[in-house]
């Protein structure tokens, strides 16, 4: 034999012949036992391991060390035959030695093979501490397995075996992730009993589960009495500061990580901090301190980078950043679809979709989420059935996308059939995606589904998922009233969280029906419950103190807000638009100039919407600022840009000008742009232009009730009463409703609801008896009913009937009997108020002396003294 090299077919314990092999007899190039020797690879080992066995006609067994040593091979080659391979071999040789079952188990779950190491696991006769913390630890990581988890460490302490850090910390684990806190007190006392907690990875485990489930100081103080604390202690707390959305105190707890335990931080402290950012500046420097370390490579950091800068950056930061990127994973690639698809850019997310070299359910649920996002419902659940079809991991986000998307595309037969999948899927009892099935049925219009799926709960069982999803399901189908109602029935369960989503949503009903008591008794609890430095609840209180009428403390709220973003600076501007100010919206969009505030498509819309509503004629600066926005802002125009600027146009005068522009358009104008042009026609009463506009709205609009009615209105209006009576026919064969003018006042803290010629109302009598008589007294001093808005072929008498009994007057005189002396009288309204009831109002303030304030579609009307504020109403 060579030196060097070895002909014998003899390696690790296993001989062809009838002596024991040592490497001493046969190579000289092995200068101590086998066991301390690493093969070259380890996949070359266990091919020959499994070889030998294979070929051996009697041979001495394996000392345990040699099968271990196989085992850790195995693990890192991914060879799941030699695993079994070995576990053939102790049952051959009918050994119990509880270490190499062990290692068995340790083997089969590294392989992912965890039916076998469960069985290997069962079939123990006397499992140690060591068989259960590796069995338990798996399974607290296994997503739906953590409950196993714990009902095993359960059978583990019942067996008198004491646990050691590594059971402590997988338990903690598994009661992190299933919101199991009672049983992790019980551990923090085991843990402290024994002495565990003096372990850093219990305490950290322990200060994680604090952070999940209690009160962020309650988590801060149990860090603050660990003993020995290391990087992953800091990064704990300072994540769980920032879950909490307490950035100050996140950056306040890096500050004393260096300055009190002296650490420095790594790519994950830097990652955290990325995230807590508030502003562009502090995100500079959290940048510039990782270039300083030289972590900007980093992937953590890279990340970080990427999440940060889609918040405050612009979108050509984020693609040079990732053009930047020498390494990326999944998360990198993922991020990127995420911001193409948050820009609207779908079309570029699909590319960089398609071009990823990995991906996982988490990037197509992105996909999915996004075309959400984005409002394509058809290709969302179009994806959602290729990953049904093609066997991809569904989750439970993917089936909620898959929900929603559904509840995009509004029809109620599709819903049926997610609904029935998602139930044989298994996932029917779901708090989330039973919250995004009512989310599903109220868009749909299908609120007695809805309905039906929400009282299958009592009182104290139903979730604050899907309470939220029920209200706002409400407020969507313009039933404010049930509502409210739910509202308080939820606010009495101790069960149900009145978090931030919540709250927006009934800020959101309270300014849609004025109700502003409520809406500052929402406010107070906000201020209370700490939810106050949310940006969501503020942009919602902003909104809703305008639509309330409340400018002075939607003013005052804006200035004492700590963080503000474009959706803040867009509800300033249509907060000042609903109060007909236009002057001041063109002022807040100097301010957003001078202070570099990027604006999106949303605030262009509002601005150009402003010029309608100026004190002077100010187009020729509309108009240079519509045509800057490509060029200057990098906004493509849309369909909704283009009907704002046309409104101006219309509104001033230049009717011709509208005419061209939408003729020059480069895409083809859509009926919301006809709109705008038909109603500056009627404005100006111009018939011409009006019928041509008329004509593309039907052709766009088909189906659209609106439509129906238009068309209907055009008829009615030329004295073709015949054809309108036929145009209204076919809405009621087809099912096609439009939705009732209804109008709403807030009395004795109530909402009161009135529909055109309404006599459900507990007052009915009074309130029909008090408006004959304030018709009379507005008939004396010069009110003239304008018969034209009854658009009805009836008898002229029968005309004033409908004319007198619209919503808005059943409204105000209902206010005005109700309302104090003194006090306005507030009302708000769904659609556009109608001519008649304008004039109404004007000759009621005189009649009654009373302030009246109306908000309809428009905005404001102020009728005071026989004057309206508006300048551009009837």
């Amino acid at each position: 034999m060579e030196s060097g090299n070895c002909s014998c077919n003899t390696r690790y314990g296993i001989a062809t012949g009838g002596d024991r092999w040592h490497p001493s007899l046969h190579c000289k190039s092995f200068k101590s036992s086998s066991l301390s020797l690493k093969p070259p690879s380890s996949k070359p080992f266990s091919l020959s391991f499994r070889r030998n066995l294979r070929h051996v006609t009697h041979y001495l067994p394996p000392d345990s060390d040699s099968l271990v040593h196989a085992l850790h091979v195995s693990s890192r080659a991914a060879d799941t035959q030699l695993v079994k391979t070995v576990h053939a071999t102790l049952l051959k040789l009918h050994e119990h030695d509880t270490r190499l079952f062990n290692a068995l188990i340790s083997a089969y779950l590294k392989l992912r093979l965890f039916p076998h190491a469960l069985r290997l696991f069962l079939s123990l006769p006397s499992p140690n501490a060591v068989s259960y913390t590796t069995l338990i630890s798996a399974l607290s990581k296994r997503p739906h397995h953590e409950r196993h988890a714990l009902k095993l460490f359960l059978r583990m302490t019942r067996s008198h075996l004491i646990p050691n850090s590594y059971t402590y910390v997988a338990v903690l684990t598994a009661c992190t992730r299933i919101l199991h806190f009672q049983l992790g007190l019980q551990v923090h006392a085991a843990a402290l009993k024994t002495a565990h907690f003096d372990s850093t990875f219990v305490a950290n485990a322990l200060v994680s589960l604090y952070a999940k489930h209690a009160p962020f100081h309650v988590a801060l103080k149990l860090f603050n009495q660990t003993r020995q604390r290391d990087l992953a202690s800091w990064n704990t707390i300072i994540s769980a500061a920032v879950q909490e959305s307490m950035y100050d105190t996140a950056f306040q707890l890096f500050h004393d990580m260096q300055t009190t335990d002296a650490f420095q931080v790594d790519d994950f402290t830097l990652s955290i901090l990325l995230s807590a950012c508030a502003s562009f500046v502090e995100g500079q420097q959290v940048h510039a301190h990782a270039v300083k370390l030289g972590l900007e490579t980093s992937l953590n950091v890279g990340n970080g980078l990427t999440g940060f800068y889609t918040n405050f950056g612009t979108l050509e930061d984020v693609e040079w950043l990732f053009e930047e990127m020498k390494v990326r994973d999944v998360i990198t690639w993922t991020q990127m679809v995420t911001v193409y698809m948050e820009f609207g850019l779908v079309d570029l997310a699909l590319k960089v979709f398609d071009e990823m070299p990995e991906k996982n359910s988490v990037s197509y649920n992105t996909v999915l989420s996004g075309f959400c996002q984005n409002e394509e419902g058809l290709e969302a659940l179009k994806l959602f059935v290729k990953m049904v079809e093609e066997g991809l991991e569904l989750t439970d986000f993917s089936l909620t996308s898959g929900v929603n998307a559904s509840g995009l595309l509004g029809d109620p037969r599709v819903s049926k059939q997610v609904h029935g999948f998602t139930v044989k899927f298994g996932f029917g009892s779901n708090a989330c995606i039973e919250a995004a099935l009512l989310d599903m049925y109220t868009r749909c219009g299908s609120m007695v589904d809805a309905e039906k799926m929400f009282l299958r709960w009592e009182v104290e069982q139903f979730s604050s998922v899907s309470w939220t999803a029920m209200i706002c399901g409400y407020a969507r189908n313009g039933r404010p009233e049930e509502a409210i109602s739910l509202f308080h029935v939820g606010r009495s369960n101790e069960k149900v969280i009145m978090d931030e989503v919540v709250v927006t949503s009934m800020l959101g009903i309270c300014g849609t029906v004025g109700h502003h008591d409520m809406g500052k008794q929402i406010h107070g609890h906000v201020v209370k419950c700490g939810l106050g430095s949310n940006l969501q609840v503020g942009n919602a209180l902003l909104s809703m103190y305008f639509k309330c009428g409340n400018v002075d403390d939607a003013m005052k709220l804006f200035h004492d807000m700590a963080y503000t973003d474009i959706v803040t600076w867009n509800t300033l501007i249509s907060g000042n638009l609903i109060h007909r100010q236009g002057n001041r919206a063109l002022e807040v969009w100097v301010e957003m100039q001078e202070k570099n505030i990027k604006p999106d498509q949303v605030t262009f819309v509002l601005i150009i919407s402003a010029y309608r509503q100026t004190n002077s004629n100010f187009v020729d600066d509309c108009r240079s600022l519509f045509n800057s926005m490509r060029t200057v802002y990098q906004v493509e125009p849309t369909s909704l840009h283009y009907a704002s600027f046309i409104s101006v146009l219309g509104h001033w005068g230049f009717l011709q000008e509208a005419l061209e522009t939408i003729n020059k358009m480069p895409f083809q104008p859509s009926a919301l742009v006809w709109r705008a042009l038909l109603d500056a026609c009627k404005q100006h009463q111009n018939n011409i232009i009006g019928r041509w506009a008329a004509q593309n709205i039907l052709s766009f609009e088909p189906k659209d009730p609106s439509t129906f009615i238009l068309v209907s209105n055009l008829y009615s209006a030329s004295g073709r009463w015949d054809r309108s009576e036929m145009v209204r026919d076919e809405m009621r064969q087809k099912g096609i409703r439009k939705h009732p003018a209804q109008s709403w006042i807030i009395s004795e803290k109530k909402i009161h609801t009135f529909y055109p010629r309404d006599r459900s109302h507990p007052r009915e009598k009074d309130i029909y008896s008090g408006l004959e008589i304030l018709i009379l007294e507005c008939l004396k001093v010069g009110y003239e009913p304008d018969t034209s808005f009854v658009l009805h072929e009836v008898e002229e008498h029968h005309k004033e009937i409908f004319l007198f009994h619209h919503s808005a007057k059943l409204a105000a005189t209902y206010g005005i009997l109700m309302t104090k002396p003194g006090k306005p009288v507030r009302i708000v309204k769904n659609i556009l108020l109608c001519g008649d009831c304008h004039t109404f109002l004007k000759y009621a303030s005189i009649v009654t002396k009373k302030d009246i304030f109306l908000r309809d579609s428009s905005g404001f009307h102020c009728f005071s003294g026989g004057q309206c504020s508006c300048k551009d109403c009837w």
